[in-house]
């Protein structure tokens, strides 16, 4: 490799005198490549037709309508999983830290761990049962009207 001793840069003398005022060098152009046409693969945009009027709503990935449906399933979610989850957590906190009462007899040798994990069936159930009834209640209400947004969306943006 050798070695080039020109400046790459166009020669300025040195500044010999306050006379000789200082003059920065020229801005070279913003260099954007895809503004050039010697790459047809780079993206164009379109030109906004003339014709088109503005949207009035916002686009649905912007709808307040999402962040309620997404709180609304998030809530459904937790309740759902706090009921069953909960009581088998009571359960097992029951067993290894009251070993006295899950032995201790209800009826006649039926014991009280038996019971409550008898117990813990009903309440799966019910923990189904509140995640319909939840889905029913707050979020497919949600979900529908964010589904009818959608279709006039597209059937407005079929009709230009």
């Amino acid at each position: 490799m050798s070695y080039d001793p020109s400046p790459s840069y166009p020669y300025r003398p040195p500044n010999p005198s306050p006379s000789y005022p200082y003059r920065p060098p020229d801005p070279s152009p913003s260099y954007d490549p895809y503004t050039y046409d010697t790459y047809p693969w780079a993206p164009q945009e379109a030109p906004e037709p003339a014709g088109r009027r503005p949207q009035r709503h916002t686009a649905l990935g912007h709808h307040s309508d999402l962040r309620i449906l997404r709180s609304a399933y998030r809530r459904q979610r937790r309740v759902a999983t706090l009921t069953a989850l909960g009581y088998f957590i009571l359960f097992l906190i029951l067993s290894a830290f009251a070993p006295s009462f899950m032995t201790s007899t209800v009826t006649d040798g039926l014991p009280t761990g038996l019971l409550l994990a008898l117990v813990q069936v009903p309440v799966t159930w019910l923990a189904i049962a509140l995640y319909e009834q939840t889905a029913r209640r707050r979020v497919d209400p949600i979900a529908d009207r964010i589904r009818k947004h959608a279709e006039l969306d597209a059937k407005r943006e079929g009709t230009r």
